[in-house]
């Protein structure tokens, strides 16, 4: 009296199963791999094993299968297998991902049309899974419309001529305000193109932007077509992206630098860039005013007489910031340990070189006649989605001229020459926080740079 199971895998398709899967009973589990209507000699095997006792399980009772369409590629081949099966009174279990179900032999003709109709609708599934795998594996674009940018090519996607700069232009807008909201708007406003701002956040993160195809199984394969951004652009928003992420929605498209950067150290509360204009004057005056102070709050609460922090000149703040950035900057990045990173970026650039050098030698191991065709375009397949998360690591390693450039940012008259929005791309790139730090009438700043 003993358990088995039986499963097809296709390896463009299946991981391999864990070995917890069947279960402790399963005393052997029978497995075939190739197409789905091809020869299956573990099944053979396995209804000569269920015909009678043998020497190593004795009595098979019950096979466990993950989907009753496995066993075979049409749906005669599954009746006829059912049919032996029930004839050597073994039972089928199916084991998926809503559990386990004993499964029947139909006992009507309606129950015969019903299973037929679903194994047919899951063959059917099954074998467009596979043309898109197969297309995947060859790194063809995946099914649907190609993205808005791009036209469909023969085998690749190639640039539209008459949307692909509607794109770089958002791109552009983007990496000079650091806004998506304000990108998108400005979309609107230039070409009539309007999107939401969820689809502006993917067309900055999408990998076909960048010349490379993201596939349904999480894959990335670089270099497949015509980019709209380069590689450099797109580390750049990779780096924005990053930034904005510390800093509230609306704060990060501000168009003033110190937007959601300045916190009182007293009252613990952020600073908002609020502007102020006299009567019957044009001319606005900036200042920083706490969101919610923390001593009017404890003054409402209990009564104590204790002030509001008041308000400081916004360019007086910013100048003091400057010259912090201008004074410490340097020395903060003195103290990092050079070593750490260059010692990441060897490794992984060891790692890549390896990947290269295995995908080498496929053409080598194909005409030796080691590999077959599927075998080699699904190795390649898989050392190329892997060369490509190792490149996108070394892309967001720190620069290896950050010492040069800090000795840059550290001359006053750097900052002179920058117009607001490229000063809050400078600062939100090394700044986590401006701390002011009050005593009396007088405070003055403290960075918190982010390493």
């Amino acid at each position: 009296m003993s358990v088995v199971a039986y499963c097809h895998i296709d390896p463009l398709l299946d991981d391999p199963l864990p070995q917890d899967f069947w279960g402790a009973k399963v005393v052997e589990v029978y497995s075939d791999q190739g197409p789905l209507d091809g020869d299956r000699p573990q099944l053979q095997r396995l209804l000569q094993d269920c015909r009678g006792p043998n020497d190593r399980h004795g009595t098979i009772t019950q096979v466990r299968v993950r989907h009753i369409w496995e066993l075979g590629g049409t749906v005669e081949a599954i009746a006829a297998l059912l049919t032996d099966l029930s004839t050597a009174g073994v039972t089928l279990q199916a084991v998926g991902a809503d559990g386990t179900e004993t499964l029947d032999l139909p006992s009507t003709q309606a129950d015969w049309m019903a299973l037929t109709t679903q194994i047919e609708a899951d063959h059917r599934r099954r074998r467009l899974q596979l043309g898109h795998a197969r297309n995947r594996v060859k790194v063809l674009p995946p099914p649907g419309r190609a993205p808005y940018g791009y036209r469909r090519g023969k085998e690749r996607y190639a640039l539209d001529r008459a949307t692909a700069p509607v794109v770089k232009d958002f791109f552009e807008r983007f990496l000079l305000f650091g806004s998506v909201r304000g990108a998108v708007r400005y979309l609107g406003k230039t070409y009539g193109k309007r999107i939401a701002v969820s689809t502006g956040q993917r067309w900055l993160t999408h990998p076909v932007y960048r010349g490379d195809l993201l596939f349904q199984d999480g894959a990335v394969i670089r270099d497949t077509h015509t980019p709209i951004l380069s590689r450099d652009e797109a580390a750049q928003i990779d780096r924005l992206l990053r930034r904005n992420r510390r800093l509230p929605p609306r704060t990060a498209s501000a168009s003033r630098s110190l937007a959601g950067l300045v916190q009182c150290q007293e009252c613990q509360s952020n600073l908002k860039v609020a502007p102020v204009s006299r009567p019957r004057q044009r001319q606005k005056y900036l200042y920083l005013r706490p969101i919610a102070c923390g001593r009017k709050i404890q003054a409402d609460a209990h009564g104590s007489p204790q002030k509001a922090c008041k308000a400081i000149a916004y360019d007086a703040v910013l100048d003091q910031t400057i010259a912090a950035v201008c004074r410490e900057l340097p020395k903060a990045i003195a103290h990092l340990n050079p070593a750490m990173p260059a010692q990441v970026k060897t490794q992984l650039q060891s790692q890549v070189t390896q990947k290269q050098a295995a995908l080498g030698q496929i053409p080598v191991l194909l005409a030796d006649g080691i590999l077959d065709q599927a075998t080699a375009d699904l190795r390649t397949y898989t050392l190329r989605s892997e060369l490509a998360a190792l490149e996108q690591q070394l892309s967001q390693l720190p620069p290896a001229n950050l010492p040069q450039l800090a000795q840059n940012l550290a001359q006053p008259e750097f900052w002179q020459d920058l117009s607001e929005a490229e000063r809050r791309v400078y600062l939100r790139e090394f700044i986590r926080q401006v701390q002011l730090v009050r005593d009396g009438a007088d405070w003055t700043v403290q960075i918190q740079f982010v390493f």
